[in-house]
C-alpha cells in the first residue's frame, strides 16, 4: 500500500520505519495536511494524519480526486475529519486509541501540578525566590474525584486515585453496576459531590459542551476540572467565566475546543491568537498542555505499530476492527 504521513514529527520517523518493516511504501513529510498540501497525496492509497491536519469536506473532495481510499489518524482524535464527506466516497477511517496508562498518568500530573502550584513554585525558585506564600495545596487523600465517562483511560484513572485514598465517583450510561473501587452515580450527584472532575468520554458519544454554564452551577465552589478527552466537551467561554469568578478553582487540559491547526505547531509570531485561549493561559490556576498526554515512549511505539497494522488490514481487505472510525461509527459494533 502507498501511504503519505502528514505532520510527521522527528521522534516518529524511526518508530514508523521500524513498525513498517518495508511492507508499505510510506512517504513521511512534516507538512500538515491542508488544501495547499493535499496534492502531495496524489497517487497514494492512504493518508496518515494527526489532529491538527485539515480533513474538511473540500480537502476530502481533493483526496478522493487523487485516489485516496483510506484515512488513518495517529491518535484517538477524529473530530477534524469530515466523516460524512469521507463516507460519500467510500473512504475507510481508522484511529489509534491512546495509551490508557499514559493518559491516566497525565491526569494525575495535571492534578498534582495544579494542586501544589508547581508552575508558580518552579518559576519562583528559578528566580531565587523561595517564599512560600500562595503555594499551599491540599491532600488528595480523602478527596472525591468524579469521572464523567468510564473508558479505558477512566478505568486506569480510577485505579490511580483509588490507590491515593480518594473516593471515586463514576457516571457512565454503559455501566450497570459499581466498577471496582468506584461508585456509580448520576451526573448531578457527581457534580455536587466531587472535588475534582475528570472527563473520559470517547469520540463515539458525539457529546459536546457537557461542561457548560448550567452544569458548572451544580458543582462545588473551587472544584478542579481536568480534560484529557476532547476539547469540544467544554464550553470554553463558560469555563473561563467560571474561573474568573472563582466558581471553578482550577483547570487542567490537554485538549482545546479550537485546537485544530493550533496544537503541535510553534508559531510565537502569529498575527492571530485565539483570545479565549490566550486569556486562559494567563490565569495562574490553569495549565494547558499541547496534546501530550500520550507522549510516552511506550505509547509512541504502540501508535506506530497500530498505524501500520491498520494499513496491513486494509491491504488485506479486512476491517480494522476496534480501530474503525468510519462515518457510521462502526467502531461501536466491534
Amino acid at each position: 500500500m502507498k501511504a503519505i504521513v502528514y505532520s510527521t514529527k522527528t521522534f516518529e520517523k524511526e518508530l514508523l520505519a521500524k513498525a513498517n518493516l518495508k511492507k508499505h511504501d510510506i512517504t513521511l513529510i512534516s507538512n500538515p495536511l491542508n488544501i495547499q498540501t493535499v496534492s502531495y497525496a496524489e497517487g497514494k492509497d492512504a493518508v496518515v494524519v494527526l489532529s491538527n491536519d485539515d480533513l474538511s469536506a473540500p480537502v476530502i473532495d481533493r483526496l478522493a480526486k487523487y485516489g485516496i481510499k483510506y484515512i488513518s489518524t495517529r491518535g484517538a482524535y477524529v473530530e477534524n475529519i469530515n466523516r460524512r464527506a469521507a463516507a460519500k466516497y467510500g473512504m475507510k477511517i481508522a484511529r489509534v486509541p491512546s495509551s490508557p496508562e499514559a493518559v491516566a498518568e497525565h491526569v494525575l500530573t495535571l492534578v498534582l501540578a495544579l494542586n501544589r502550584k508547581l508552575v508558580k513554585a518552579v518559576k519562583r525558585s528559578s528566580d531565587f525566590d523561595f517564599n512560600l506564600d500562595g503555594l499551599t495545596g491540599f491532600n488528595l487523600h480523602g478527596k472525591t474525584i468524579g469521572l464523567i465517562g468510564y473508558d479505558c483511560v477512566g478505568e486506569y484513572t480510577a485505579k490511580i486515585f483509588n490507590n491515593l485514598g480518594c473516593r471515586v465517583l463514576v457516571t457512565d450510561e454503559s455501566l450497570k453496576a459499581d466498577p471496582q473501587g468506584a461508585q456509580l452515580v448520576d451526573l448531578d450527584t457527581l457534580y455536587q459531590e466531587s472535588d475534582i472532575i475528570s472527563l473520559h468520554l470517547p469520540f463515539k458519544n458525539n457529546i459536546n459542551y457537557i461542561i457548560n454554564r448550567e452544569s458548572i452551577s451544580k458543582m462545588k465552589n473551587g472544584v478542579m476540572l481536568i480534560n484529557t478527552s476532547r476539547g469540544g466537551l467544554l464550553d470554553t467561554s463558560s469555563v473561563l467565566e467560571a474561573l474568573k469568578s472563582g466558581k471553578l478553582g482550577y483547570l487542567g487540559a490537554d485538549v482545546y475546543e479550537n485546537e485544530s491547526g493550533l496544537l503541535f505547531e510553534n508559531d510565537p509570531g502569529s498575527s492571530f491568537r485565539d483570545p479565549i485561549l490566550q486569556e486562559l493561559l494567563q490565569l495562574p490556576n490553569v495549565i494547558i498542555t499541547p496534546h501530550l498526554a500520550s507522549l510516552t515512549k511506550e505509547s509512541l511505539e504502540e501508535i506506530a505499530r497500530q498505524t501500520i497494522k491498520n494499513l496491513d488490514n486494509w491491504q488485506a481487505g479486512k476491517c480494522v476492527g476496534k480501530a474503525c472510525a468510519c462515518a457510521n461509527d462502526c467502531a461501536t459494533k466491534h
